[in-house]
């Protein structure tokens, strides 16, 4: 039995944790936000987010980054303090963007990353941010 226990141990050491993306809906979203359990993302650009405003509780850290993909992981990990292992959740407009970004994040060593796949203007998997009338604030750096 403790030769098993130890190999699990020298196993789980010696791989990196496997990435994992979950679909959430963005009333789970605004929960997570609002506790502080889950740091929520939105990832539009800010003619977006000055068009539509801006999911209550979001940080605001445009996918197309004016530093590209190193600015934007870097003011991501800033805004999860430092912690690859933080709950992220990325919400964008209709579900592609944020898909797309989860990946990526995972490939970029993210290991929890959440995907509101309804977005702000809804998809196929709901209706979104702004048609359940959660709450939204203005875009304060638009």
């Amino acid at each position: 039995m403790r030769i098993l226990l130890a190999a699990a141990l020298l196993l789980s050491l010696a791989f990196p944790a496997l990435a994992e993306i979950k679909t959430i809906s963005a009333p789970e979203a605004l929960r997570g936000a609002k506790t502080g359990e889950v740091v929520l993302v939105d990832i539009r650009q800010p003619e977006e987010w000055k068009q539509t405003g801006v999911a209550e509780g979001a940080r605001l850290i445009p996918m197309r980054h004016p530093e590209g993909g190193t600015g934007f992981v870097r003011d991501l990990l800033a805004a999860a303090k430092g912690d690859r292992n933080a709950p992220i959740a990325l919400i964008c407009r209709t579900g592609n963007r944020s898909a797309a970004t989860a990946k990526a994040l995972a490939d970029a060593g993210f290991t929890h990353i959440l995907d509101v796949s309804e977005g702000m203007a809804g998809s196929g998997a709901g209706p979104g941010w702004i048609r359940r009338d959660l709450p939204m604030t203005r875009c304060p750096v638009c």
